[in-house]
């Protein structure tokens, strides 16, 4: 997800057999060099993914409107990140219009489905074409085009996170469901986002331990055939577990959805990193300790959860 770091060279000559790790230059540099091959802090970053990952479950199985409170708290900072980040290339993007889509988008699909999302796309497209005539003419084509982008990129794709949500019942107060039954949507968004964080997580491992073969040197260095790999190993296993335990579906179901799952997440990935390539900026933003900014956390879930919503339709429970 990250350009890599420069390599940080030890501090004196080190020691026969390797540096001297009482030197606390020595360990400064030892810690400056695992932080370059990690690409992030570690500690931080599964710190913080717990949190997030917790504060959606909990929203998923507790309070549903609260999961929508969460999702438009993350889509509302990433649309933000990229419209600042377009900014300081220098492509104006009329930001009003746009925020006010990123908010309308997702309310509109967990309240009124997807219909109602498409409708509102629409609405939001067309008001960044009418605001930015009246605002500022010049460039104008530059910026619609721009505007377009970030409301069809993070607010829209977020809207299959909480499609699934829309036809669920909701739980009375701040309870899990009479009798324990929990809608088949939600249980399909709790394995959708666990793939992801299997996916991310897995790769992650693997890509950091022996990854060697850059799947896209260009665009993003660190991510590796090997980490893509680890990947969908890790990702089938919590498929398979997740089709049977939580779906009640067959394993192969699992298999098929895990794998389309990497695919998309990967994509969604290689996309932010070729956006943050062109723009010559390393992440979003640095909001999130460990992670960067909250584009850099939502870039996989935005292809992956329309891929998600797209196997469940065409792949119908019994």
């Amino acid at each position: 997800m990250s350009t890599p770091h420069p390599e940080v060279p030890a501090s004196g000559p080190p020691a026969q057999g390797g540096p001297d790790l009482g030197d606390p230059r020595a360990r400064k540099a030892l810690r400056a060099a695992r932080a370059s091959r990690a690409g992030r802090n570690l500690p931080a970053a599964v710190a913080v993914g717990l949190v997030l990952l917790a504060a959606l479950l909990a929203g998923l199985f507790l309070w549903p409107l609260g999961f929508l409170l969460i999702a438009l708290t993350a889509v509302l900072l990433g649309s933000w990140e990229v419209s600042r980040a377009l900014e300081a290339h220098g492509t104006h993007v009329p930001i009003v219009p746009v925020m006010a889509a990123t908010f309308a988008i997702p309310v509109a699909a967990y309240f009124g489905g997807q219909e109602a999302q498409l409708f509102t796309l629409v609405l939001g497209c067309a008001a960044v074409l009418l605001w930015q005539s009246l605002e500022h003419p010049e460039g104008a084509a530059k910026s619609v085009f721009a505007g377009v982008f970030v409301i069809l990129w993070v607010p829209f794709l977020v809207g299959y996170a909480v499609l699934p949500l829309h036809d669920a019942p909701v739980p009375p107060g701040f309870g899990l469901w009479p009798g324990g039954v929990v809608p088949a949507g939600t249980l399909q968004l709790v394995l959708t986002l666990l793939l992801v964080v299997a996916n991310d997580t897995f790769g992650y491992i693997v890509g950091a331990s022996i990854g060697k073969h850059p799947m896209a040197p260009k665009i993003s260095p660190k991510k590796s055939w090997e980490g893509f790999a680890g990947s969908a190993a890790g990702a089938i296993v919590v498929g398979i577990l997740g089709a049977v335990l939580l779906l009640g579906r067959p394993w192969w179901f699992g298999v098929v959805l895990a794998v389309v799952m990497v695919a998309a997440s990967t994509a969604g990935d290689l996309a932010e990193s070729m956006v943050k390539r062109e723009l010559g900026i390393k992440d979003m933003s640095s909001i999130l300790p460990g992670h960067g900014g909250m584009m850099d956390r939502l870039d996989s879930i935005l292809f992956a959860t329309p891929a998600a919503y797209l196997v469940f339709a065409l792949v119908p429970g019994s």
